[in-house]
């Protein structure tokens, strides 16, 4: 209850402040903007988890190439996961569901800086959201961030996975990054507001290359992505660690 209390009374002045600056930069036109748009929200997730007293484990950091495009895929079952995803190096996007953006200045500040809005109840809506994340693809070299099960799982079970990730990926060229993200459930779970201390490991796996595949190829691949992050999740074996 007390970790809570203290993620209650820092959250608003901390997310009006770096909300505030992301907002400012992007609407003067700021030749910092890419940066402050990248660091920013880390600053954020770095002192919310060092609030909450989680440490951040990262695994195999080195199949991430903030170089070239990828589609990074992981499991979902906490709002933590969020916070942990945004430690990935180079210039990252999430694709988030549309309720974010009616979030007060935080919203407007990360659709500001390019992360991208998907109305889950609208499929022409969401179709045209991902077309967007395809421009960005193709013009850019980010990370697109998905969680292609859609919602936090209730009960730590990983849940089917939708498309949409896979059609992007298949349409664009960009391999699959999968990931798997251990812990999170522990530290916070969905429906509750309690908070424990705790460690959440984030586990890169092997790229998954898209070359040749066609649109009948997607169920098979989002299979594939799926097998591949539940893999990640029962694998003990701990290589490259880094802490943040």
């Amino acid at each position: 209850m007390i970790r809570l209390l203290g993620v209650l009374l820092w959250i608003v002045p901390a997310t009006s402040w770096f909300g505030g600056r992301m907002i400012w930069a992007v609407f003067r036109g700021s030749p910092d903007v890419r940066c402050i748009c990248r660091e920013s929200p880390r600053g954020w997730a770095r002192q919310l988890l060092w609030l909450s007293g989680v440490d951040v484990v990262i695994e195999n950091l080195d199949v991430i190439d903030s170089e070239r495009p990828q589609i990074l895929v992981a499991n979902h079952s906490s709002w933590y996961d969020v916070l942990v995803l945004l430690s990935v190096p180079g210039t990252s996007l999430f694709v988030a569901k549309k309720e974010l953006s009616r979030v007060p200045i935080f919203g407007r500040a990360i659709g500001g800086c390019g992360h991208i809005f998907i109305d889950r109840q609208d499929r022409n809506a969401a179709v045209q959201s991902l077309a967007g994340a395809r421009e960005l693809l193709e013009k850019e070299s980010p990370t697109i961030i998905m969680f292609p099960e859609g919602t936090r799982t209730r009960t730590g079970e990983l849940q089917r996975f939708k498309k949409g990730a896979f059609v992007l990926a298949i349409q664009t060229g960009v391999e699959v990054v999968p990931a798997a993200i251990i812990g999170s459930r522990d530290v916070m779970r969905k429906g509750s507001l309690r908070i424990r201390p705790g460690t959440i490991t984030l586990r890169f796996g092997v790229p998954i290359p898209v070359e040749g595949l066609g649109m009948d190829d997607r169920n098979e691949l989002t299979e594939q992505a799926r097998t591949a992050v539940r893999d990640l999740q029962a694998d003990a074996t701990r290589t490259d660690r880094k802490n943040i």
